[in-house]
């Protein structure tokens, strides 16, 4: 018999057309006389502040001070069918996990209220109290109740390792005039903006998650004879990524990008269906995500067979100029656009002279009528990062795109080419190669630091990798 979680039918009772009677069946008589005996006490136990919570106190006493005398409201999220009775993995909204410094095993559910005071916010996390084992909750919710999901933490222990106030969640009452992160955009665009510069905590989470990144990466060029082995070898470099994710992280940040051969021009390729064919390029987007849900961003493109070919790497070492080049441009001080463009100014220039445009590149670089080189890198060259993977999407444009580096900021470097296997303004040899590399990049005073430096970058670095794996 499958243990497929459903009790044993003992008798019929009457159910509403819509609910699936084989998943809620009755218990019997002796079963709910003694489910509530027979538990032994729970240790009252006392858990330790977590490192986080003064960096998340200070982000809540900004939000306080940006909303005087208005009442805040920042839900975690809810459970998200995947189908039937089965869900989603729960992930807390990010806002809610930046102010409260909950990670990974946030509750489903649970919100945090600022509510108004004459000289700020009291601010409570309200969650669903673990429950008691008299309750019903307790064994027949399989979506909440502790005998199927395993214990959930006690509004005491919250409050010790956060450090805030807690409250069982049937105690929150919204009201008409709340302002509700994602309903309110001047709330939701505050807490997006509050995280582009990046504390000492999130700072060391995202070198945390980009070292474990690192070593996913090592794993799949070691694994590679396996996976060209494998008929769908784009799932092998995926699963065998998802294993370091899951074994040193919370698990991925996105889905994993494993791209070979044509498919590596499909900028969010992550069907993963395909074959490793020795003689393509693979192209793999892939980051760990942390318990406190910070992640990392990284892409690298390798030769299946160990070596670039001519072209391959003709187009490999375009991709990394315009990465170097990148990088030389962002420093404090300069607007965060002015890195792309120094990524585009490499790239247009490498496809003129491969004859690949219709105009000179200085012309493709006009902002108003040129544009012929995004044809092959359509996709910006960075983006914030941090607890999401594109972290602050709904900051102002003048805070983002056009807003200036400063120090604390962490970023993507991220140029590419793409030439499509059926794309008749591109030679022959040209089509089916896609090439990006990606780095997280953090700002400080003194400039760029690359923090995913110690994957090989050059060709010929990549390369001498893959023959030491």
């Amino acid at each position: 018999m499958c243990a497929n979680g459903a009790t044993p039918q003992t008798r019929q009772t009457a159910a509403p057309a819509t609910e699936n009677t084989n998943r809620r069946q009755p218990f019997p008589r002796g079963f709910l006389d003694t489910i509530a005996t027979g538990w032994a006490d729970r240790p009252d136990q006392s858990p330790p502040v977590r490192p986080q919570a003064p960096y998340a106190a200070t982000r809540r006493d900004a939000v306080s001070a940006a909303f005087p005398g208005r009442r805040l409201v920042i839900p975690a999220g809810s459970l998200a069918q995947r189908s039937n009775d089965t869900d989603y993995p729960f992930r807390a909204h990010s806002a809610f996990a930046h102010l409260t410094g909950w990670g990974s095993d946030a509750v489903p559910d649970s919100v945090l209220v600022f509510d108004p005071t004459a000289s700020g916010h009291d601010v409570t996390l309200y969650l669903r109290e673990r429950a008691d084992r008299t309750t019903a909750e307790f064994y027949a919710d399989a979506s909440i109740g502790e005998f199927w999901i395993g214990p959930r933490p006690s509004l005491a222990g919250v409050a010790e390792e956060l450090a805030v106030a807690t409250a069982h969640l049937d105690g929150f009452e919204p009201a008409d005039d709340d302002l509700v992160v994602d309903r309110d955009a001047a709330l939701t665009q505050f807490v997006s903006e509050l995280r582009l510069c990046k504390d000492e905590y999130e700072i060391a989470q995202l070198r945390l998650a980009v070292e474990i990144t690192v070593r996913g990466f090592d794993d799949i060029v070691a694994d590679l004879p396996r996976i060209i082995a494998t008929p769908r070898g784009e799932r092998a470099v995926e699963g065998v990524f998802h294993w370091r994710a899951r074994t040193e992280g919370n698990r991925e940040g996105y889905d994993t990008i494993a791209a070979s051969g044509p498919h590596a021009c499909y900028l969010h390729w992550t069907r993963n269906d395909g074959a490793v064919v020795p003689g393509d390029l693979l192209l793999v987007d892939a980051g760990v995500e942390v318990d406190s849900l910070y992640t990392a961003d990284v892409t690298r493109t390798l030769p299946v067979s160990g070596t670039f070919t001519p072209v391959q790497r003709t187009v490999y070492e375009t991709v990394r100029e315009a990465a170097d080049a990148a990088f030389a441009a962002a420093r404090p001080g300069v607007t965060f656009r002015s890195v792309h463009e120094a990524a585009m100014a490499v790239i247009a220039a490498r496809v003129a002279e491969w004859g690949l445009l219709p105009v000179t590149a200085q012309e493709a670089l006009d902002p108003d009528r040129g544009g012929q080189h995004r044809r092959y890198m359509v996709h910006g060259t960075s983006h914030h990062l941090g607890i999401d993977v594109h972290d602050c999407a709904q900051a102002r444009r003048e805070m983002y795109y056009d807003g200036i580096l400063r120090p604390g900021m962490v970023f993507t470097i991220e140029p590419g080419l793409y030439f499509q296997i059926d794309d008749l303004t591109v030679p022959e040899e040209y089509r089916g190669i896609g090439v990006r590399i990606e780095d997280d990049i953090l700002m400080t005073a003194d400039g760029p630091v690359n923090l995913s430096a110690a994957i090989p970058r050059t060709a010929d670095e990549v390369e001498a990798w893959i023959a030491r794996r």
